[in-house]
């Protein structure tokens, strides 16, 4: 396979061949030796996967992309901390961004039957919930790694920042933001600033934080979960996570967002969280980091894109004035 065969982040000449040398040499030195052709089974803006047949069974190189370099240094201190529900990590490159990590059994997106997906994410979300309580105390560690920042101290500072990427906003284009919504977007800057100034009166301890914690990066293997693809995380609330959480569990399932299945898995993920703060106030905590999180998710979209070049950059150009938009519109009917 050539390397003009596949879309990777930086779509380097010969980049394929660096990096099939690097993988041999990586895995030879463990005593694991390729027996068959390298696949690549996905290609993001973000990262690229190959796929690697070998003497152990299959194993995945992962490349990230520009400002997501982070993802194997990180994943590699994630495995460290909590080797029961994290990728191990056979070899990193920190340069290049590179890593190598065993196939880590089925995924949850693979179960094709509701029920059984509810069943799993009814474990799955206290087990995350346990993860992030038990990392509170690594937030330097993890900032220090290159993981994403956004504290509630710092989200202010950064909404207006992006205010100013008029190019990613796509002002007044058809899938952008209109001139009016822009405009009530900046008025809405001290509002944003007081929301994040809200969320963090309640006693919550910020820690990790995986943005796009959905079921594709959920494995299953004899009965243990593992949490995956942490390329998007980084210090933050840890409620922001359920925004898309939520979404793709309703989307998956054809369930309201508002129904009693989501309020129900809602109300499991909070449960660990108890020792924090009452129910009333968690759930208070929970409705305003839900509207949080959609600034957080428009800064990585926003990041993902500026390391892109068109025209894979073209197809995804409307998901930061998306995000944004649908902040700015946002109501919450709060579940009790």
């Amino acid at each position: 396979m050539s390397d003009q065969s596949i879309q990777l982040p930086k779509n380097q000449e010969g980049w394929f061949e660096q990096a099939s040398k690097w993988i041999h040499k990586a895995l030879e030195h463990q005593d694991i030796y390729v027996t068959g052709q390298i696949e690549q089974p996905d290609a993001g803006l973000s990262s690229s996967v190959l796929c690697i047949p070998s003497t152990v069974g299959d194993i995945y190189f992962k490349a990230c992309g520009p400002g997501f370099t982070h993802e194997p240094a990180l994943t590699n201190s994630l495995w460290r901390w909590r080797p029961d529900c994290m990728p191990p990590v056979l070899s990193i490159d920190l340069q290049r961004g590179w890593m190598l990590t065993p196939d880590l059994g089925t995924s949850l997106r693979s179960i094709n039957q509701p029920t059984r997906v509810l069943q799993h994410w009814q474990r799955v979300l206290p087990l995350y919930a346990e993860v992030q309580i038990d990392l509170t105390s690594r937030n330097n560690e993890i900032l220090e790694l290159g993981g994403l920042d956004r504290r509630l101290t710092v989200l202010p500072d950064l909404y207006e920042q992006l205010l100013t990427q008029t190019d990613t906003l796509r002002i007044g284009q058809s899938d952008g933001l209109s001139r009016e919504e822009y405009q009530s977007l900046r008025q809405f800057a001290p509002k944003f600033r007081a929301m994040c100034e809200q969320l963090a009166g309640y006693r919550i301890p910020e820690t990790i934080t995986h943005e796009d914690f959905h079921d594709a990066n959920i494995f299953i293997r004899n009965n243990h979960y593992t949490f995956a693809d942490w390329g998007e995380s980084g210090v933050a609330h840890p409620f922001i996570t359920l925004l898309v959480t939520s979404r793709v569990i309703a989307w998956r399932l054809n369930l309201a967002e508002d129904g009693p299945e989501l309020v129900k898995l809602r109300d499991i993920y909070l449960e660990p969280w108890t020792q924090y703060e009452t129910r009333e106030n968690l759930i208070a905590a929970f409705n305003l980091a839900y509207r949080v999180g959609m600034i957080c998710r428009a800064l990585t979209w926003h990041r993902i894109l500026e390391g892109e070049k068109e025209p894979g950059k073209a197809e995804d150009a409307e998901a930061v004035p998306r995000w944004l938009l649908e902040f700015l519109n946002f109501e919450l009917t709060p579940n009790v």
